[in-house]
């Protein structure tokens, strides 16, 4: 296996720290807002295995061991004892339990191959469970390994009525379990789980193994060793009794010292996953209404060489992010990979051309929010920046509908998920109460810029020039000193004279100008490039405060996090003199608390995307890591499990609010500013 350029020592120590981490919550099946599955205690049998929002779906694993049952997933059946847990491993595409007792060690492991390179692969809702066993006495066993699934899986509340099934494909069984009625995409919000579609138990027809569909199969198991149960058929199961499970047996047989594994596969399949101005979208592996069997048998098929592929990529990216930036640094990434990944949706236009739609998880729900795109796009900027174009685009293409989007600034966002039909937040498209003109204008305009820098491409920019124009002008007129409206911190309220704020518009004035340039609109180029370079300048004075510079211009005695002058040393656009990025630096560095560095001088909370944001702005590493390794204590012993939260205290480490969103994306920030390592991951 290639390890990049990084000593095998280091190496070493990285994954050694990987295995003795303690994730604030674990990733076990994470595809998509809807189907993401985690663990939330320190051992897999403590607790059920629960959605991202905290709604229990439990999957449940039992094994017998010489005719003696044990729990390894879940916390039923009662009186079933749990196997000791004696490790887990967190690596970007795996996640890895080990179990130990009656002379056999068991490895359970989860791999979600969340390749940001092939979308084909990436947008299959497709996870491989894998149990290994081995002998560890000098005898041999009997072993076999249960898996169970709730039609919780499949439904959004209690007692919706569903149905089962059991089909054959060509190279598996499948097991599926769906909601009678099938109301496709009809409802929008942000705690609501789905109940269209269907979770599939996928069993490979070249394991020894046997299924039921029915009530009490978990309990026959562990006093049997055999499911014993017919399947139900009585068809669609009423809210008013309890629905069958499915239910998978896989035999390892007599285990010795020599590794023994078997596995299956869980999915979740829908016909349509969001809906674009009224016109339902296909997920992105069913945009040539490619059969869910076909895509099954796809899956199937490509096992082994896709967990080779994501052992070696989650090696790989390890070693790296731990050369580049510490292996402190590479487990917040890793902490970090799946979950963003899976606050998406990648689906298909009506062309067949992806578009991607993250979910405002744990806020308000809303989809293609401009100012969560914008802390998430480091991830895709270091492996996929067409990716970060999925995202933008149909922003763009809805703010160019004149009869839709009437304001000369840029929208937040396109609806709630997975409604995109138009604005939500604020004022929508009917008032500008409680917009975001400034923040949403800078955002787009600044990842548009990055967008046709790394792609070498100014398609996107000459289509929506009229739009990004507007924006200029209107950043222009009110970005260098902002009147009271909200920023992306919202949560925080309104600010006037907002210091941070007025960076973005600065980098956003001098990011048009470098596409007016590229699009050889050269007096514009060079207007805007002359306004950008004398508003940092004014900026400067209006900011400064002794030893650091101010919240708002107003406000004397404030500070605050400037994160948005990363995009100032990242895209080359040296409008702040060096020094501003320095006296910041000090500053914050005598203001850390115990978990990290507070958001600003209003209270002691802080956002975990914004503080590496900040710390890149460090130009060595005992700066960087005197703000890093406080969130690495934070990430191991916060006493929120839920999967990461972007806000939290950072006295207490508790979290504010917020949990498994895609801003967390924002945290490869610091490996987006290594050159060499983004231009390595960008080639692949």
């Amino acid at each position: 296996m290639r390890i990049g350029r990084i000593a095998l020592p280091a190496l070493l120590f990285a994954v050694t720290l990987m295995a003795q981490n303690r994730p604030p919550a674990t990733p076990l099946i994470t595809h998509d807002p809807y189907f993401s599955l985690w663990s939330t205690t320190d051992h897999l049998t403590d607790s059920p295995t629960k959605h991202w929002t905290g709604h229990a779906q439990p999957l449940t694993s039992l094994v017998r061991i010489d005719g003696k049952a044990f729990r390894v997933m879940g916390t039923d059946p009662r009186g079933v004892p749990a196997l000791p847990q004696t490790s887990m491993e967190l690596t970007p595409t795996h996640t890895r339990y080990t179990f130990a007792g009656s002379g056999v060690e068991i490895e359970l492991s989860f791999f979600t191959p969340a390749f940001l390179d092939d979308l084909d692969v990436l947008s299959r809702p497709v996870t491989y469970l894998t149990w290994t066993a081995h002998a560890t006495d000098g005898a041999a066993h009997q072993v076999d390994v249960m898996l169970d699934a709730t039609a919780s899986l499949a439904t959004s509340f209690e007692g919706q009525p569903v149905t089962t099934s059991r089909h054959t494909i060509k190279s598996a069984e499948v097991l599926s379990v769906g909601t009678r009625d099938q109301s496709v995409l009809n409802r929008s919000g942000d705690d609501l789980l789905i109940d269209w579609g269907y979770f599939h138990l996928v069993v490979p027809k070249d394991e020894r193994s046997s299924s039921s569909i029915a009530s009490g199969a978990m309990r026959s198991f562990a006093e049997t060793g055999v499911l014993g149960m017919d399947d139900d058929l009585e068809g669609a199961v009423p809210g008013t009794r309890s629905a069958p499970h499915l239910s998978v047996v896989l035999g390892l047989g007599s285990v010795s010292a020599a590794p023994v594994s078997s596995h299956l596969m869980v999915a979740y399949t829908e016909t349509f996953s969001v809906q674009l101005m009224q016109q339902n979208l296909r997920p992105y592996w069913q945009r040539n209404r490619m059969p869910v069997a076909t895509m099954l048998d796809a899956a199937t098929a490509e096992y082994a060489g896709l967990d080779a592929r994501g052992t070696k990529f989650d090696a790989e990216l390890t070693a790296d992010l731990t050369k580049s930036a510490g292996a402190h640094y590479a487990w917040l990434c890793t902490l970090s990979y799946r979950q963003a990944i899976a606050a998406h949706k990648l689906v298909a236009d009506g062309d067949g051309h992806p578009m991607l739609f993250a979910k405002e998880n744990f806020s308000n729900g809303d989809m293609a929010t401009v100012d969560v795109l914008y802390p998430s796009s480091p991830l895709f900027l270091f492996f996929n920046p067409k990716l970060l174009e999925a995202q933008v685009l149909p922003v763009l293409e809805y703010a160019a509908m004149a009869n839709r989007w009437k304001f000369p600034f840029a929208p937040h966002d396109l609806g709630r998920y997975p409604l995109a039909n138009g604005q939500d937040y604020g004022g929508g498209e009917k008032t500008e109460e409680d917009q975001m003109p400034v923040e949403e204008s800078g955002n787009l305009l600044i990842l548009v810029d990055a967008v046709a820098r790394t792609e070498h491409n100014t398609e996107l920019a000459a289509r929506f020039w009229p739009q990004l124009t507007q924006w200029a002008e209107y950043l222009k007129q009110y970005g260098l000193d902002p009147d009271r409206q909200l920023t992306t911190d919202d949560f925080a309220g309104h600010v006037a004279h907002n210091a941070n704020l007025s960076i973005k518009a600065i980098d956003a004035l001098e990011a048009y100008a470098d596409l007016a340039k590229l699009l050889r609109h050269e007096a514009e180029a060079r207007s805007y490039d002359k306004t950008a370079k004398e508003y940092a300048q004014k900026w400067i004075g209006m900011a400064k405060e002794g030893d650091h510079y101010k919240l708002a211009f107003n406000s004397p005695g404030t500070w605050s996090q400037k994160y948005n002058l990363v995009w100032d040393k990242l895209l080359d656009y040296n409008l702040f003199p060096k020094e501003v990025r320095e006296t910041e630096i000090a500053y914050y560095l005598t203001k850390m608390n115990v978990y990290g560095l507070p958001l600003d001088s209003r209270a002691d909370y802080t956002k975990l995307d914004w503080e590496l944001w900040t710390a890149t702005l460090a130009d060595s590493r005992a700066p960087f890591d005197a703000m890093v390794d406080p969130l690495f204590k934070w990430s191991n012993e916060t006493s929120s499990r839920v999967p990461l939260t972007d806000w939290y205290d950072t006295k207490t480490g508790k979290q504010v609010g917020f949990q498994a969103r895609s801003v967390v994306g924002g945290l490869f920030i610091k490996a987006l500013a290594d050159r060499p390592l983004t231009e390595k991951w960008r080639a692949k």
